[in-house]
């Protein structure tokens, strides 16, 4: 473990902010730059992964990622949660094995999903309807207790077993295509460490117990391999850098260093979703601003605190507040909330403000407030 003098929190905070908002650049280089960019289908007022990327894409504007992703070399697949990534990526975590031995199929199942796979063969990209067409399989009870049928979970199943991929979406209906075979790694331990340094260059500098917590969640990408994790986690910890805060080890890449004159956020308002890699560990965010965040969308409309989606609000180096975002006859409304109980005073937050919801509005199509 390579440690630097001990560094005090306005650095790591500058540090985290600066090298997550890099300089915007193309769609693919983005990705590339991110590693890894989750995913989520609340629309309010647009999806996570284009909230996420209108930061990082020049002029990106809400569902360019949709539509540009046939011919683009990623997938969606889950990591440590459901996203997008490189194709080359997504390769390292297959093939799968369940996580359990009860998620395990039975011979009736495998032989199910051999005739779906000779279908999507056949045809090359296949809609859920054109299967549950072809073999009516029923229905069955999904994770949420509803009814589903069957032959969506089937194709769920099949694309987290790595046997299909997304070919893209039809008004949000993931299509499906056949996957490459993929073969096992040489060297697992090497795969895994390769898996372990794209969380680490998402979400650096990483308090301790959130670089746990990370390892964790690849039991969902890699669940062949979780036996694996508790040794990756101890080479990942000698092979970074870090430093010792406020009684907090803190975890970042190598090549890396925070202190670095270059790592100095701009002095913009960011409206950011509440997955974007800046906010996204809870505990940093708590350690970097002093105020808890959560995520109210699944939280009863009495409890919430700030909102269906309240968007965090960066300033400078500081999330001071949250935006709940919406359009209303082609116009972005905004309701804004504020840790201190009011905004800033400075004009220069008036008009970085104005210039994010100019640029919000851009993104989205719709007029200004």
């Amino acid at each position: 473990m390579s440690r630097l003098r001990p560094l005090n929190i306005d650095t790591l905070r500058r540090y985290a902010i600066a090298r997550s908002l890099f300089k915007p650049s193309t769609l693919p280089k983005a990705i590339r730059q991110l590693g890894f960019v989750q995913a989520d289908p609340i629309r309010a007022p647009a999806r996570a992964q284009d909230l996420i990327l209108r930061h990082r894409v020049v002029d990106y504007r809400a569902g360019d990622l949709e539509k540009r992703y046939p011919r683009l070399d990623i997938d969606e697949d889950f990591f440590i949660n459901y996203g997008f990534m490189a194709r080359s990526m997504r390769a390292l975590m297959h093939p799968r094995i369940p996580r359990i031995p009860r998620t395990a199929w039975s011979a009736e199942r495998a032989r199910q999903a051999a005739s779906v796979l000779a279908f999507v063969h056949e045809r090359g990209v296949v809609h859920p309807r054109d299967v549950d067409a072809q073999f009516a399989h029923g229905k069955v009870l999904n994770w949420f207790g509803g009814s589903s049928k069957a032959c969506t979970v089937l194709l769920d199943e099949m694309h987290y077993h790595g046997l299909l991929r997304i070919a893209r979406r039809d008004a949000g209906t993931r299509l499906y295509a056949a996957s490459d075979p993929h073969q096992p790694p040489a060297d697992p331990a090497t795969t895994l460490d390769a898996l372990v340094d794209v969380v680490v260059r998402l979400y650096a500098p990483l308090p301790e117990p959130s670089l746990g917590s990370l390892m964790i969640h690849l039991r969902g990408g890699a669940p062949q391999w979780a036996a694996l994790l508790n040794p990756a986690l101890s080479r990942a910890k000698l092979r970074l850098r870090s430093s010792r805060l406020d009684g907090v080890n803190w975890f970042w890449p190598a090549d890396e260093n925070p202190a670095s004159l270059r790592h100095r956020p701009d002095h913009g308002v960011r409206l950011l979703a509440p997955f974007d890699p800046i906010v996204w560990d809870r505990r940093r965010f708590e350690h970097l601003w002093g105020w808890a965040y959560r995520f109210e969308a699944y939280t009863p409309a009495a409890r919430r605190l700030r909102g269906h989606y309240a968007l965090p609000l960066l300033w400078h180096e500081h999330v001071i507040g949250w935006g709940n975002l919406s359009v209303h006859n082609g116009r972005l409304n905004a309701e804004l909330g504020f840790v201190a109980g009011h905004a800033p005073g400075q004009p220069a937050f008036r008009a970085a403000l104005d210039a994010e919801l100019a640029s919000f509005s851009q993104f989205l199509g719709v007029d200004a407030p």
